[in-house]
């Protein structure tokens, strides 16, 4: 069932051209610099300090590296970090 879901997400995607971020559920990450970074279509932030970010999103999950990081704003499915981003990592 999850397979023709999916498949019917992507012919609506490609049919309809919408992003794909929207039809998939997928995060839109947006970097300024090294010092801000935007996610939207998280789910969960497993932990948070001021070092370290790692969050929980549809089929993976990603943690940031840094130094001295702060939630700006946190919305239910956007964050908005500022600090300094030294790593960012992609985890299935």
């Amino acid at each position: 069932m999850k397979e023709v879901r999916q498949k019917f997400k992507q012919i609506t995607f490609d049919y309809f051209d919408v992003p794909k971020d929207v039809v998939m559920d997928l995060p839109r990450i947006t970097i300024i610099g090294f010092y801000q970074i935007y996610i939207e279509n998280y789910k969960s932030v497993v932990k948070f300090t001021d070092d370290y970010l790692h969050l929980k999103l549809t089929n993976k999950e990603i943690k940031i590296i840094g130094n001295k990081l702060v939630i700006r704003k946190i919305w239910a499915e956007e964050i908005f970090i500022e600090g300094l981003i030294r790593e960012i990592k992609f985890i299935d």
